[in-house]
């Protein structure tokens, strides 16, 4: 009797956890790349596989403080960059940026034109000041 109640009681808690635990860690993803944003913050770039990949593909933008709580910075910008190589022009791929129900928490939706050597140009305005951020990022 005792080890159903058991089961009955212990076995959802865990699972609650277990899951809410999850989608706390899927919310951002896996962090592509991370670095100083100006204001003692942080910005990391991060999607589900923790990959920049050639093609169309949905980004989240976090920006957090020291201790890595997020931090509403306003109006952000997100551009890739690649420089000119050779005969080929320089490329820009603007990857607009909307808020989602975390402040400090953004998500873009990114169309990568090739694989190679990019440049997160990242940028943002309001009550944490004014800053930005450019982070290289290699596209597969």
């Amino acid at each position: 009797m005792y080890k159903y109640l058991f089961f009955i009681i212990i076995t959802p808690s865990i699972l609650a956890a277990a899951c809410g635990a999850g989608e706390r860690t899927g919310a951002a993803g896996k962090a592509i790349k991370s670095g100083p944003a100006g204001n003692n913050l942080t910005v990391t770039v991060s999607n589900t596989e923790g990959v920049l990949k050639k093609g169309k593909q949905t980004l989240t933008v976090t920006f957090a403080d020291a201790s890595g709580k997020p931090v509403d910075v306003g109006a952000a910008s997100l551009n890739f960059f690649m420089p000119a190589m050779g005969s080929m022009s320089a490329m820009n791929s603007p990857a607009p940026l909307t808020t989602t129900s975390t402040p400090g928490v953004y998500s873009a939706m990114a169309d990568i034109e090739m694989s190679g050597e990019w440049q997160a140009q990242i940028k943002y305005e309001g009550g944490a000041g004014k800053g930005n951020a450019t982070l290289p990022i290699t596209a597969q």
